[in-house]
C-alpha cells in the first residue's frame, strides 16, 4: 500500500516539471527499492500511475465541460462519448506504471541473486 502511495505522489510531482515517461523512472526505481512481489510491483505501479492519470484527465475534461474529451473521442474512435478518452487514457498510464514497477522487481530480483552468489561462492572458498 506504501508503494502505490509513493508511486502515485512521487510521479506525480515528477510530471510537473520532467516529461510524461519520468513516472516509468520513478516506479522502476520505487519497485526496485522497496523489494515487493512481482504481482504487488506491477498492480501498485499501475493502480498509481492510473490514478494520477485519470485524476489529471479528469480536471482537463471539467475545465474545458468536456469539449476536448469529446473532440478526441470522436477523432479516436469516432463516438461522442466523454468518459472512451479518459478510461483510455488511465489504461494506457497504468500499463506503463505496471510495466515499469514489474521490470524494477526483475531487475531486484537478478541483483539480489547476483549478491547471493557471490556472498556463496566467497563463503566456499
Amino acid at each position: 500500500m506504501i508503494e502505490l502511495i509513493l508511486i502515485a505522489v512521487v510521479s506525480l510531482l515528477a510530471q510537473l516539471v520532467l516529461p510524461w515517461w519520468s513516472l516509468a523512472v520513478v516506479t522502476f526505481i520505487i519497485c526496485f527499492w522497496r523489494r515487493i512481489s512481482g504481482g504487488r510491483a506491477f498492480l501498485s505501479g499501475f493502480v498509481g500511475v492510473a490514478l494520477v492519470w485519470l485524476i489529471y484527465a479528469t480536471i482537463i475534461h471539467t475545465r474545458t465541460d468536456g469539449v476536448f474529451t469529446g473532440r478526441m473521442s470522436e477523432l479516436l474512435f469516432k463516438t461522442n462519448t466523454s468518459a472512451l478518452p479518459l478510461l483510455v487514457t488511465a489504461l494506457v498510464g497504468g500499463l506503463v506504471g505496471g510495466l515499469a514497477g514489474l521490470s524494477g522487481y526483475f531487475v531486484g530480483q537478478a541483483f539480489g541473486n547476483q549478491v547471493e552468489n557471490r556472498a556463496a561462492s566467497r563463503s566456499r572458498s
